[in-house]
């Protein structure tokens, strides 16, 4: 697991359909309320990560103003 920066993670279009603001608010509350958490998922790109799986919790990171975000640096084969 690596700490990475949240401005070097790209949401590729499909990653951001997903996107519940609803669930973002409930992924921040908990992580607010010190709640276990788990790592996204990121693959490396030509200059910055790829985010695979997380989205609530990468953008519940930042409406939470932080700038960092623990991950998993996958190969592209382990999707």
């Amino acid at each position: 697991m690596h700490i990475l920066k949240i401005e070097d993670i790209y949401v590729p279009t499909e990653r951001r359909k997903e996107l519940d603001p609803t669930k973002v608010d409930q992924v921040a509350e908990e992580i607010i309320s010190e709640a276990e958490e788990r790592p996204i998922s990121v693959r490396k790109g030509k200059e910055r990560y790829v985010l695979l799986r997380g989205i609530h919790r990468l953008e519940a990171h930042k409406a939470l103003g932080e700038t960092t975000i623990k991950g998993y640096i996958m190969n592209a084969l382990q999707r």
